[in-house]
Parts: C-alpha cells; sequence; structure tokens
C-alpha cells in the first residue's frame, strides 16, 4: 500500500469561489484563534514565573494536541464566529491541525528531536499573504460517475478542468481509498488534491541490472553518465522579461493599503492576476521537465546515484542563486527517492563530500582543487579529458556497485569513501598488496597490523 495524491484543476463558477474562499477563511480564523491563545497562556505563565509565583499555581498548561484545541474552539466558536454554521467543521478542524503540526515541530526543533533547518514559532495567517487551502477527511468525498465531477462536504459538485479516469479506475477496482481532499489555489486557478491509499503492483525497472550516475548542473539540468546531457528549460529565464514587465505594471495601479483602508482598485485586481499566471506558467514548466528525467531514470534504471548537495549553502551564492532555484536541485532527487520505490529501482544518494568532480573517473586521482569555471577535466596522471560534469556522473555511477556489495553482503571491490577534506594526489612507490588502498584506486583499508612499503602522502 502506497500514499500517493492525485492533483485536478477546477473549473468554480462564482457562488462555488465565493463559498471555497468563505471555507479557506474559517481555516485562517480558527488557526489564528487557537494561536493567540496558545500565546496569552504562555505569556500569561512567563508573568507569573518572573512573580515568584510556584508552578503549582501557575495558569494551567493549553495543552497543545487536537482534540484539546477542538474542544476549546466548540467552546468558544459561538462568540468568535457567529457565522460558523455557514462552514462545514473540516474547515476549522484544518486550521487547528495545521496549528497543532507547528507548534510540534517547534518544540520538536527546539528539544533537538528535528533534525534540519530550525523552525520559528508559528505566526498569524495573513488575508492576503497565506495560501488559500482546506482540507476534507470526512464526509461526502467521491468522484461522479462521469469522471468530471468531484463532491466534497458543503462545497456539492464542482466541475474539474480534466477527467479523473485514472483515480476513477481504481476506485472501482477497489485498489484505492480516498483519505482526504485539499482544495487550495495556485496562481489563480483553483485545484483539488485527492489523498489516495492505493495498492500498487509491484514493478521492475526495464534494466533491472543497470546503474546510472546522475549529476544535475545549472548548464544542463541532468548529465547521466551514459554521456547524455539533458537540457535545461530553464523557466524562469525565459519567462524573466515578462514578469519584470507585469511587475512593473502592477506597481503603477492602486494597490490595498492598510494605514488608510484603501481597496486595491480593479485594474490592480487584473494585473495581479496576470502577474499570478506567469508565476504558475513557469512552475509548471518546470514541474513537467523534472517529472519526465526522474520517471524516465526509474523506469528504465535498477539503480540511480545521485549526490547529497548543499542547496541551501549552494544559494548564499548571490550570482548563482537564482539559476540553481530554477533548476531545482532537491526536486530532483525528492521525486527520483519515491519514484524508485514504486518502478522496484533503488536510490544510492552519495556523500555530502564525496568529490565526484574531483575525481578522475578513469584512474581515480584526486585533484586538490577544481575551480568552477574549469568545464573540461584533464587528469594529470592518466591524462583523461572529458567534461566536467560527464565525469562526475560517471564517478557516481561507480558507487552504485558499492551499496550493490553492501546490500548483498560482499565486499566491495571499488567502494570509495569521502571525508570533509580532499586530500591531494597520493604519490605511492611502492608494490600494491592485497588489502592495501592506493591513491587512485579504490578498496578496503589495510587489515590491522598490515604494512606498506615506501607510501608518500602529501596531506593539507
Amino acid at each position: 500500500m502506497t500514499i500517493q495524491a492525485y492533483r485536478f484543476a477546477l473549473d468554480l463558477t462564482p457562488a462555488q469561489q465565493r463559498a471555497v474562499l468563505a471555507h479557506t477563511g474559517a481555516v485562517r480564523v480558527a488557526y489564528n484563534w487557537a494561536l493567540a491563545r496558545v500565546k496569552a497562556v504562555m505569556d500569561q505563565r512567563a508573568a507569573e514565573r518572573s512573580y515568584g509565583i510556584g508552578e503549582a499555581d501557575l495558569t494551567p498548561v493549553l495543552v497543545w494536541s487536537l482534540p484539546a484545541l477542538r474542544k476549546e474552539w466548540n467552546t468558544a466558536k459561538s462568540e468568535v464566529a457567529p457565522w460558523w454554521s455557514q462552514c462545514s467543521k473540516e474547515a476549522f478542524n484544518s486550521g487547528l491541525d495545521a496549528l497543532v503540526r507547528g507548534l510540534k515541530n517547534w518544540a520538536d526543533c527546539r528539544s533537538g528531536k528535528r533534525a534540519g533547518r530550525p523552525v520559528g514559532f508559528p505566526r498569524f495567517k495573513s488575508r492576503r499573504r497565506s495560501t488559500p487551502s482546506v482540507r476534507f477527511t470526512t464526509g461526502a468525498i467521491r468522484v461522479e460517475p462521469d469522471r468530471k465531477h468531484v463532491v466534497l462536504p458543503r462545497l456539492g459538485r464542482l466541475k474539474l478542468h480534466e477527467s479523473a479516469r485514472k483515480l476513477a479506475r481504481r476506485l472501482d477496482n477497489g485498489t484505492a481509498r480516498i483519505m482526504s481532499a485539499t482544495v487550495r489555489r495556485d496562481g489563480c486557478r483553483w485545484h483539488v488534491a485527492f489523498c489516495v491509499e492505493i495498492h500498487r503492483a509491484e514493478r521492475r525497472p526495464a534494466r533491472p541490472a543497470s546503474a546510472i550516475g546522475v549529476d544535475v548542473g545549472v548548464t544542463y539540468l541532468a548529465t547521466l553518465s551514459t554521456g547524455e546531457h539533458v537540457p535545461n528549460p530553464r523557466p524562469l529565464d525565459a519567462a524573466q522579461r515578462r514578469l519584470c514587465t507585469l511587475g512593473r505594471r502592477l506597481t503603477r495601479r492602486l494597490g490595498p493599503d492598510r494605514r488608510t483602508g484603501r481597496r486595491p482598485s480593479n485594474r490592480w485586481r487584473a494585473a495581479q492576476a496576470q502577474l499570478g499566471r506567469a508565476h504558475a506558467r513557469v512552475a509548471n514548466l518546470r514541474r513537467d521537465g523534472m517529472h519526465k528525467l526522474t520517471t524516465r531514470l526509474t523506469r528504465e534504471h535498477g539503480t540511480v546515484v545521485v549526490e547529497d548537495l548543499n542547496v541551501a549553502g549552494m544559494l548564499r551564492n548571490r550570482r548563482l542563486a537564482r539559476h540553481i532555484a530554477d533548476a531545482g536541485f532537491a526536486e530532483v532527487r525528492r521525486q527520483l527517492a519515491y519514484k524508485t520505490k514504486w518502478y522496484g529501482g533503488h536510490l544510492v544518494v552519495a556523500d555530502r563530500w564525496y568529490p565526484s568532480s574531483k575525481t578522475c573517473s578513469g584512474c581515480g586521482a584526486v585533484k586538490a582543487k577544481l575551480p568552477l569555471s574549469e568545464r573540461i577535466y584533464t587528469c594529470t596522471r592518466c591524462g583523461l579529458t572529458l567534461d566536467r560534469d560527464l565525469n562526475a556522473a560517471r564517478n557516481l555511477a561507480a558507487l552504485a556497485h558499492e551499496a550493490t556489495d553492501a546490500r548483498s553482503g560482499r565486499e566491495s571491490l571499488n567502494g570509495r569513501g569521502a571525508d570533509r577534506k580532499t586530500p591531494l594526489v597520493r604519490q605511492v612507490a611502492a608494490k600494491r598488496q592485497p588489502g592495501i588502498a592506493f591513491a587512485g584506486q579504490t578498496g578496503t583499508i589495510p587489515p590491522q597490523g598490515g604494512t606498506t612499503d615506501h607510501v608518500l602522502v602529501r596531506a593539507h
């Protein structure tokens, strides 16, 4: 069983758009109300501690769980939102659930249970800045027999922009079960995403024994170890001129002003919608190219090897940040991670400090330095000359054999390790002995008590 999402565009009438916006507003109201309650209790307890009050006499703690917050909301909803009966209960539950998850992430980050980038304390949702979204988990959620309409609680029958036949077939066959439905506005179009538990048949790649290395980059979206260069569409660069034109047009219109209470003009709304459609098109083009590439690789090859790139650190380069973000390095790896499971393959992630670009794919010699401007790799030992990205992709493909040997329990014949510092080329003037790894060679660490003859190593 696999959890998978099916996303469809909606064609809503003006009345249906107002109903959906009302539900997304209910999500925001419940979220902000619960967050205000949590902050008030936290501030009150902090103030009482500063007065010297004991822990037993402090204001009772507000439990950060969905049932507890839902109970508090049901008690106060008649005063906070007198119109609560006009919206589905799932709308308020969505806002409370989002706050619970945000508080949990913040608490886990402070206690060290959560890995990754720091997570801040939840902030209030703004009507203009937040993305309208509402999630339904109970009630009437189904696809109509004509496969052109869906039914959601309180919203009724909504028309789809495209056919839902792929999802409908699985539902009719009994191999899928809808768990939830989320309505969200991306740009200027509404979408509905069904979270579905499906039973996927076991599949195998077309070439199970094949291993391929994938080196992502800016010049090319991906360079494969087979020698193929996948072109980078660069949708943001292609649309940059139009985006600048639409942005300048938007600034000339009368937009909203909180200080004076001015409402935006119709021309400002039209310009904002046009700019949103342009940004949505860029995102769709980028997503389409990545899905086509990752699906082709996982369907054909049994093992795919990628690098563990520090994308957040790479984005600090102000000269390349926009191009790196446009390429979507992290998204390629994310899609490969779940698609290899779908199609019966295996994903190998190279260590972040593995010198794939500095290592010669022919003899294994490692260069001390390799500037980014040097696009052609030339080995000073064996004289190999080839494209820098192709050399890195071949080195990544070589790691697939190490991963295969590790899973089978056999000793790896060409496993290559990596550390935080790349050593200089090691000059070895000795007879190669079994069990000893030399510079440019791959193998195991010398056994305990093993000796080497006349091994000269230049360290940093």
